[in-house]
């Protein structure tokens, strides 16, 4: 009897051994720090979303001074989680990078101030210091300020522009008039920070229509050539997608699965998640949104040429069926 059972443990750990090597190989490179932002993307791979595809994937966390354009142009993520304008502005400087998938249909950006400020609406921006992210991240606001025929070299006709520390330290320190949040992150620190929702005066991107695309899927160009790769594509935003809808379905679980990946502060993960569960659509790419982003970017002269062939509905439409 222990023969048989240590020959059945034995084949059971084979057969595991032979389906993990078996199992396609999938390098995706976040944005940022691990948080609620792509709780997604580790459910999906906590859940066994990936592995029921035949997947194994590795999540590669990002940071300040990791820029994903970069680090798949070297080789070093198959796919990777950007904003629309980042990866245009990567592509317009030769990394061919083309958007499969976007897992975030509206925008999460907002700039805030103090309501006892001197900024109280857009006519007020002139003359004064606002708080952005840069790496990628300050695209959306120069759009914004071009929109609203503002200078961002400062001066008297334009804006001050505060290369902002990734959390709400310029306005508790005054350093800024107005800084840049995400509604799932920053906007909350600051209320952690003692502000209260009635003491700010909040522009957003999205009610402003000045929203642009923000966490899409990216991969090179010249890989989605290879009908293996596509497929291999296919399996991966179709565990992806299904990995977002648990997490918007089971926020709080889906949060205790960011912590294990190296998330911080399991209350502000579940806020987080419950915050980017509003963001998220069916993975599919507006058109209507990305001309708009195209157009922005085109109009401030951040891309010298209109993009062609910068995203496919090909893998989505195979996944998303």
């Amino acid at each position: 009897m222990k023969r048989l059972v240590v020959s059945m443990l034995a084949g059971a750990l084979s057969l595991a051994a032979v389906q993990a090597w078996a199992a396609d190989q999938v390098t995706l490179q976040l944005k940022w720090l691990a948080q609620g932002q792509f709780a997604g993307y580790f459910v999906a791979k906590d859940k066994g979303f990936y592995e029921d595809e035949g997947l194994d994937v590795t999540i590669k966390n990002g940071g300040p001074d990791i820029a994903p354009e970069q680090v798949i142009a070297g080789g070093g993520a198959d796919v990777i989680v950007t904003w629309m304008a980042a990866a245009l502005s990567a592509r317009d400087k030769g990394v061919n990078l083309v958007n499969i998938a976007q897992p975030f249909a509206k925008s999460g950006l907002e700039l805030i101030c103090l309501k006892d400020g001197p900024v109280k609406t857009e006519a007020d921006f002139k003359g004064h210091t606002l708080g952005v992210w840069f790496f990628g991240n300050e695209y959306p606001f120069f759009a914004w300020m071009h929109k609203l025929g503002l200078s961002t070299e400062g001066g008297p006709d334009g804006v001050t522009v505060l290369k902002q520390s990734f959390d709400v330290q310029p306005l508790i320190q005054k350093q800024a008039d107005c800084i840049s949040v995400m509604t799932y992150n920053e906007y909350w620190q600051a209320i952690d920070a003692g502000f209260k929702p009635e003491d700010l005066i909040v522009f957003n991107y999205t009610k402003l229509g000045n929203d642009l695309l923000e966490d899409g899927l990216y991969v090179m160009q010249d890989k989605l050539k290879d009908p293996a790769f596509q497929d291999k594509m296919v399996r991966f935003v179709r565990a992806s997608m299904k990995g977002w809808h648990y997490a918007v379905e089971h926020p709080d679980e889906a949060a205790e699965m960011v912590m294990e990946h190296g998330g911080q502060d399991e209350h502000h993960q579940q806020r987080m998640v419950g915050e980017v569960a509003k963001l998220i659509g069916d993975g599919k790419l507006d058109p209507e949104l990305y001309e708009r982003t195209a157009k922005a970017l085109l109009d401030q002269k951040i891309i010298t040429k209109e993009p062609e062939g910068a995203y496919t509905t090909e893998i989505t439409d195979k996944a998303l069926k």
